[in-house]
């Protein structure tokens, strides 16, 4: 039986959809991995990154740190399907948020900065050359005497990333979204932050306030 002009209109609707689906998901890849080869090239960030790669321990509150697993476990399994992988993850984010010493990060944005930047995957590696959960630049690793693939392993690149964020947030006087688009290297564009902020708020929300008046 022949289509008729309502089966057609429906197949341009179906098509258009498709379509819109696909300029999105371009237009996500765009901002999340982007061309930024400007991106983490401050001077001034070399001893910052450095100073976070050497001291590298840091002692959570353990009632803190049941709530922000318990809190956070349950959205990440999605993502990331490895149990192991999926707590190092966790417990990097909120030690490297709560590093002794350093200003705190919220480390609900950290989980925000990773689920747009790599998905969570510690191999993503965008068309700028950015590696691993943060998108760390690989210039790093040479300028910090370690090695190359060191950027894909969890906690040492979420250090780094870490490092750089809390850097950019000092400099911007805690403006997250111009810390956002430096981090990304897209100094006066809303796309980045915006995604990010976004995804913050609406998905890694919750566990923001734990241990924050200690750190006062």
């Amino acid at each position: 039986m022949p289509c008729s002009t309502n089966c057609a209109s429906a197949s341009r609707t179906e098509r258009g959809r498709r379509a819109g689906a696909a300029l999105a998901a371009a237009l996500l890849w765009t901002l999340s991995a982007g061309a930024r080869a400007d991106a983490q090239r401050d001077p001034e960030l070399r001893d910052t990154v450095a100073r976070a790669i050497a001291t590298a321990e840091c002692f959570p509150d353990r009632f803190d740190s049941a709530v922000w697993f318990t809190m956070m476990e349950p959205r990440l399994r999605r993502s990331v399907t490895d149990a192991d992988e999926r707590m190092q993850i966790l417990k990097t984010a909120y030690c490297e948020s709560h590093r002794p010493g350093e200003q705190r990060l919220p480390p609900g944005l950290v989980m925000a900065v990773m689920d747009i930047e790599s998905r969570f995957d510690r191999w993503a590696v965008s068309s700028a050359g950015a590696v691993g959960l943060m998108q760390v630049m690989p210039f790093w690793p040479s300028e910090l005497g370690m090695k190359r693939h060191q950027l894909t392993q969890i906690e040492a690149n979420m250090r780094m990333g870490c490092a750089i964020l809390r850097f950019y947030l000092k400099r911007e006087k805690n403006d997250v979204r111009k810390a956002l688009a430096r981090y990304n290297g897209s100094i006066g564009r809303r796309e980045y932050p915006d995604l990010v902020v976004t995804r913050w708020t609406h998905k890694w929300n919750g566990a923001d306030d734990l241990g924050f008046a200690a750190k006062q």
